[in-house]
Formats: structure tokens, C-alpha cells, sequence
């Protein structure tokens, strides 16, 4: 049996593979290379070039190579690029991820790992850590689009002998360890992303949009976590519905947050080096403190992340970004 991977040329999905792949797996990859990268792709997986919703390809794909479980990356991941651009990521996010749903139940591939999001929950009511019982309500086009697939993902496991598991990512920062994929995409909006970049000098600055927030120092708070951690929740929830599990909707994250001004100080520190921090008016769409409680998936997936480490996660940016650079220059 073998894996397909959907946007597995791209950030987290390049990760992924990686992973599987350590883990004895068989691995397809589906990417259209868009905005990922051929040669982040193990060697040892088989990549095609191709959209899902070239749904012929797709189901070929999976008959092909005996496929019993999709872990679906491709997708749009930018606020306020949602929100220029609504019906884009309604069409990229939503529509395509209903055409690979179908493929999926018409192929009768049984598991479907999907990458959810954070921003489906908006700004919490409450304060304290979110869980999977929060109310949803989205503030962008980016989370609707994610919760709508959520949505479609469990009506179409009521209907048919499917099971899923939708993970809901916090703040995804860092790079292999390994050094052998990281965040590649030119104009990425990641903050850790972004901040390396300007410390790297590849930046002329960052632009911090909101100081004026009820947050212990007037910025933004999120809960940041390292990608390796992310791909070891889906390595979990792979295993969990291999061996039968419901279908389930967890949170990734570390259950703490930091200020986007921490973020940039851990950068500058960690890196040495500094660099320009401007200020600028909060930006429409910014949930103001977004930080998880991820028990479930600890407890029923068996979850135990190992780099809860603010430095660790910038410093394997920051190792990236220099390998970035030489290989640039090549």
C-alpha cells in the first residue's frame, strides 16, 4: 500500500514526505509545482506533476500504486491573500478540495489526512487556550475555505466507508533538522519565515502590522510550532486510522504563545544579527491571540512533540536560509 501526498513539493508537505519515507512507506506525490519544488521531494518517492482536479489522473494514481491513505497539503495558505482574493481560494482550497474528495470515495481509499488550519476558530470569546470545542468562526476567506472542506470531509464520512482526520495547525515555522527541505517559496508571510529572511539581509526589514493589541507587549500572540513536530502529528494520525479509529478533528500546536515582537527578538538573538522593524496599522482579518490545547491529539493520537523550543525552531530557519543562499548560488 502507498501513501499519495498532495502538494508534497511544497513546505510542510515536502516534510511529510520525508517522514514516510523514513518510516518504511511507500510515497506518491501529486503537485502541480506551483509553488513548491521538485527538488524538495525525497528521491525515493514517485512525483507527477499534476492538479487534483484532474480527477482521471488522480484516480490512476491511486489504483496505480494501491494507495490506502491521502494526506492532503495542496491548497492557498495566506490571509490576507484570502481576503484580495476570496473566490480564489474558494475555487483553490474548497472547490478542488471537494474534487479529490470525490476521487477519494469513488477509488474507496479508506484514510484522509487533510491540513486544516487555526484560523477556522477567528478570535476566541474567551481567553485561554483553544480546543476542538471552540466555536468556529472564521475571519477570512482562508479559514472559511478550510472549514468548508472540514465540513464536506465529515458529511462524506457519514455517507461512506471513509474516515478522516483534519489537523489544525497553529503557526508552522522551522526546517529539517536534517537540513533537507525548509520553507522555499519566494514572497512566503510567515513571520519566522519573513524575519530570517531580513536577518539574512534577503529582506530590507519587517513590517509589524498592530502594536496597539490587549497583549503584554501590544503585538499579535500565536503558538508557534516546529514542522517536524507537525509531521510527526500526521505520521500519528496515519497510524490512528490505519488501525480503525474514528474520525476526528485535533489541534496542533504547544499550548503556548509568544508576541510577534518575542518572535523577532528570539531572531535577532539567535541569528546575531540585526535588522529593521517597522511599524505599521493593524491588518484587517488578524486573530489578536491564538494558542492551542492540544490534548486531543496527545491523547488520542498518541502525539508527543519534541521541539518545544522557541531558539530550536529559528535556528533551523536560519540554517535553511544560508542553505538557501548557497544554493542560489550555484
Amino acid at each position: 500500500m502507498a501513501v499519495l501526498v498532495t502538494g508534497g513539493a511544497g513546505y510542510i508537505g515536502s516534510h511529510m514526505v520525508w517522514a514516510l519515507i523514513e518510516a518504511g512507506e511507500q510515497v506518491v506525490v501529486v503537485d502541480r509545482l506551483s509553488t513548491g519544488f521538485d527538488w524538495a521531494v525525497a528521491p525515493e518517492a514517485k512525483l507527477i506533476k499534476a492538479d487534483i482536479v484532474d480527477t482521471e489522473t488522480v484516480a490512476d494514481v491511486i489504483r496505480t500504486h494501491s494507495v490506502d491513505a491521502i494526506v492532503h497539503f495542496a491548497g492557498s495558505i495566506s490571509v490576507p491573500e484570502s481576503l484580495a482574493d476570496p473566490l480564489g481560494y474558494y475555487q483553490n482550497n474548497t472547490a478542488n478540495s471537494l474534487a479529490l474528495i470525490r476521487t477519494a470515495v469513488r477509488t474507496e481509499v479508506p484514510n484522509f489526512i487533510f491540513s486544516s488550519t487555526a484560523a477556522v476558530y477567528g478570535t476566541p470569546e474567551e481567553d485561554g487556550p483553544i480546543t476542538e470545542a471552540t466555536h468556529t468562526r472564521p475571519q477570512s476567506p482562508y479559514g472559511t475555505s478550510k472549514l468548508m472542506t472540514e465540513t464536506m470531509l465529515a458529511d462524506a464520512a457519514a455517507a461512506h466507508a471513509f474516515s478522516f482526520a483534519a489537523l489544525r495547525y497553529f503557526n508552522v515555522s522551522g526546517a529539517d533538522p536534517k537540513g533537507r527541505t525548509g520553507q522555499s517559496t519566494r514572497g512566503a508571510l510567515n513571520l519566522i519565515k519573513v524575519a530570517t529572511e531580513a536577518a539574512m539581509g534577503k529582506r530590507d526589514g519587517i513590517d509589524v502590522f498592530g502594536t496597539d493589541y490587549p497583549t503584554r507587549d501590544g503585538t499579535c500572540v500565536r503558538d508557534f510550532i516546529h514542522v517536524t513536530d507537525l509531521v510527526g502529528a500526521h505520521l500519528d494520525a496515519l497510524g490512528y486510522l490505519r488501525a480503525g479509529g474514528d474520525s476526528l478533528i485535533a489541534n496542533c500546536g504547544y499550548g503556548r504563545g509568544y508576541t510577534v515582537q518575542e518572535v523577532l527578538d528570539a531572531v535577532r538573538r539567535v541569528s546575531g544579527r540585526d535588522f529593521e522593524i517597522r511599524h505599521a496599522p493593524r491588518r484587517h482579518g488578524d486573530i489578536i491571540t491564538s494558542v492551542a490545547d492540544s490534548s486531543l491529539a496527545r491523547n488520542r493520537l498518541g502525539w508527543s512533540p519534541r521541539h518545544d523550543n522557541l531558539d530550536e525552531i529559528v535556528g533551523s530557519a536560519l540554517a535553511w536560509e544560508e542553505s538557501l543562499l548557497r544554493r542560489n548560488r550555484i
